[in-house]
């Protein structure tokens, strides 16, 4: 009977110890959580603040999970929670922790090493944060671990040698986007249960070790952007379940190994290595889906046999590799092909036909070549496709109509190609499209009211064309436009008030035109226009103050002579308005004092400028004779000609002692002033025009009036300049006008500049 009473009672007591140690532990796990609390300076959804209190039970916490036997925290989660601090040691006292995840936070500082004897861990998860220092040598010693994330951060140092010496359950180590410069520890091998590797963006250097194809578990391996030298060592071809090889972005060389090719059967392929031989031996990957080749110098012709690879392709990226010769046709095998990306090559020749059959394609990028040729027609037939760049190849002639079949185009690069046509009134359809792109060509008419349909529109560019018109007010309903670009055209007309209305946008450039008009002060309503670019055109009137308009400099506003405004804008002050009644009271006496001796003052000053080309007859009766042969045929050859790039004779001066011609006055002086001059900038486009106009006007003289005229004394000083910056051929004074075979009117003696002959 006291044997029996002995042993309850020592039951009891061993009950009573057993729930005081519980106790005592849930205590020791409050604390450790209630300082992680206390170490977080910013919790934006105070979801500990609120939840974490020591009047409810722990396990109640969010985040936190108990093991239902020992009511012990054995697991730990917070990801994701935007939580701000630092981690605090006495959260190494969850002795029965198993999962311990702070990822996706922006937790700082270093992470104290008590975390790391929690020998019971299993998972640990510091993805995404700002961690820093060292990765203790702790952390490989925790014999438990099964993964360890550690991506994202900004650790550093090297890794230990002995990195898997006591990781024996170690199946996944991320420790990428860090700042670790060792070499790859060859210790790696002895993580015999080890699937995935991800050394990725850090500065490792050195080979790669040839003990990693003891690693016959592992199905990833990235060391993507390192510094890794050296040739990829054959033992990788031990590696029967690897799935995806990612090396690029190192300093690696040679060639693949050949027998990597019978491994590679599931998924990724992704190298750096080069010579395009090796592509012939992926065929016999029959499951390879991912294939990125991009930065190599491959430096050879792509050969057929791309056309052989996996049916199951859906990326294939040969981009910046010195690649040359033709697309070949044979890429149109590859019928489950999702992304296509050649660009930054050498590649000539046109864009194969044969793309028809690839109609799960949402990508083409074949940007930076020297491709030739149209638009083929056979690209408006892939309905899948999303995103289509051919910026910067030498392809030429219309922009197809039907570019409306691709309903699902996002994105089109036609930019700094040799398009010339106008824009199809069809494009205007795609109701979906993000970004289109056609600067850098010679597109020329208006621009249509219909793109005021493109609702979703964020980017235009369609700079340095040849577009004219007036700009439409539809573009003001494009409410989501951040970027538009019309630089470097024709355009003409008024800025649309509507543009007020593009509340999104961010870059407005419509320099280089023919703009005219005030500034629209709706534009002050564009709060997050950051760039601004009006200059070079025509604009007139006061530039608006205030607002955003405060952020914009001289430059924005340059080559608009008729602007005014603030002084640091560089422009002329604007004119102080007088009273109504006081300008009509004094309309007639200023016409009188400022109208009439300018056109005096005008007409005195051309008269002396062209009287300086004349000889007074009473002093040397040689150069009379010369003179007025001169002028006889520069009347002779002007009575006959008639052109919108020759300069235009509005009357004549004639005496016994002179005799003048009064032309057209052309504000902007001559081409030699211009290009001869600090002062003045012309742009390319600015001289291309004036070359295509000086062109027109020789081209009249010598082919397109009746009797041919050699003008003999062509230079920029005699190439003048009206006010809408259009070139005029002028003094015709020693001009040859040819009437028939053996007569002309024209001067005997070379009178041209000095060391200038005519051709």
């Amino acid at each position: 009977m006291i044997t029996v009473s002995l042993t309850h009672f020592l039951l009891l007591c061993l009950v009573v110890v057993a729930a005081a140690a519980a106790s005592n532990n849930i205590t020791t796990d409050q604390q450790a959580l209630l300082a992680l609390k206390d170490h977080i300076i910013y919790d934006p959804t105070n979801l500990l603040a609120h939840n974490w209190t020591s009047n409810t039970s722990v396990c109640t916490w969010i985040g936190i999970t108990c093991d239902v036997n020992s009511h012990r925290v054995a697991a730990l989660d917070i990801s994701q929670f935007n939580l701000q601090g630092t981690i605090p040691p006495q959260l190494g006292n969850l002795s029965s922790l198993t999962t311990l995840n702070l990822s996706h936070n922006k937790l700082s500082g270093n992470v104290p090493s008590s975390i790391y004897t929690m020998h019971t861990l299993k998972f640990l998860d510091f993805t995404d944060n700002q961690l820093s220092g060292s990765v203790s040598s702790f952390v490989f010693n925790m014999s438990s671990i099964v993964e360890i994330r550690l991506t994202n951060n900004r650790f550093s140092g090297e890794l230990p040698k002995n990195i898997c010496n006591y990781l024996p359950h170690l199946k996944a180590l991320f420790l990428d986007k860090n700042m670790f410069h060792s070499k790859i520890p060859s210790a790696l091998s002895k993580c015999k249960q080890l699937q995935q590797l991800n050394l990725q963006f850090n500065n490792l250097s050195g080979a790669i070790p040839k003990e990693i194809g003891n690693l016959t578990m592992l199905k990833g391996i990235s060391l993507l952007c390192n510094k890794l030298h050296g040739e990829i060592p054959h033992e990788i071809a031990n590696l029967r379940n690897l799935e995806g090889l990612v090396l690029g972005m190192n300093n690696l060389v040679g060639v693949l190994p050949a027998p990597i090719f019978n491994i590679l059967e599931n998924n990724y392929l992704k190298s750096s290595t080069s010579k395009l031989s090796f592509l012939s031996s992926l065929a016999n990957c029959k499951k390879l889906r991912f294939l990125n080749l991009g930065g190599n110098p491959l430096d050879g012709i792509l050969p057929s046999s791309i056309g052989n690879l996996s049916k199951s392709l859906e990326t294939l990226v040969i981009a910046n590799c010195s690649i040359s010769g033709n697309i070949p046709e044979a890429i149109s095998n590859l019928s489950n092909l999702l992304t296509l990306v050649l660009e930054r090559n050498k590649l000539t020749g046109p864009i194969p036909i044969t793309f028809g059959p690839l109609q799960k394609l949402q990508g083409l990028y074949l940007a930076f070549n020297m491709l030739v040729g149209s638009f083929p027609d056979e690209l408006c037939h892939l309905g899948r496709l999303n995103e289509l760049v051919l910026f910067g190849n030498k392809l030429s002639g219309s922009i197809p109509s039907c570019l409306s079949n691709l309903t699902s185009l996002k994105s089109l690069y036609l930019g700094s190609n040799r398009f010339t046509s106008v824009i199809p009134s069809t494009f205007w359809s795609l109701k979906y499209i993000l970004f289109f792109d056609f600067s850098s060509n010679f597109l020329v008419g208006p621009l249509s009211s219909d793109i005021g349909n493109l609702k979703v529109l964020l980017g235009i560019n369609l700079s340095e064309n040849n577009l004219s018109g007036d700009m439409p007010a539809t573009i003001g309903g494009l409410k989501n436009l951040q970027i538009m670009d019309l630089a470097y055209n024709r355009l003409e007309g008024p800025i649309p008030e509507s543009f007020g209305d593009l509340t999104s946008l961010e870059v407005l450039n419509l320099s280089n035109n023919k703009i005219s008009g005030s500034i629209p002060k709706s534009l002050g309503k564009l709060f997050y226009l950051r760039e601004l670019n009006l200059s070079f055109n025509e604009l007139e009137g006061e530039i608006p103050s205030g607002g955003i308009f405060a952020n914009f400099t001289a430059e924005s506003f340059m080559g608009n002579e008729l602007l005014c405004g603030l002084p640091n804008l560089q422009v002329q002050p604007c004119k102080v308005s007088k009273p109504r009644t006081e300008h009509k009271s004094r309309k007639k006496i200023l016409l009188i004092v400022i109208v009439l001796p300018l056109s005096i003052a005008l007409t005195i000053a051309i008269t002396l400028a062209l009287q300086s080309k004349l000889i007074e007859c009473g002093k040397r009766s040689t150069q009379c004779a010369s003179a007025l042969k001169s002028f006889e045929a520069e009347c002779e050859v002007l009575k006959n000609i008639r052109h919108r790039n020759l300069i235009k004779v509005i009357s004549s001066c004639s005496n016994d002692d002179f005799k003048a011609l009064v032309l057209e006055y052309m504000s902007n002086g001559s081409l030699g002033d211009w290009l001869h001059s600090s002062n003045y900038v012309l742009n390319i486009f600015r001289r291309l025009n004036i070359m295509i106009d000086f062109a027109s006007a020789l081209e009249y003289l010598h082919f397109d009036h009746s009797t041919p005229v050699i003008h003999c004394d062509l230079k920029p000083s005699n190439v003048l300049l009206d006010e809408n910056m259009v070139a005029h051929l002028s003094d015709f004074g020693i001009a040859k006008l040819l009437s028939g075979e053996d007569e002309s009117t024209m001067r005997t003696k070379t009178l041209a500049t000095i060391g200038y002959m005519a051709p």
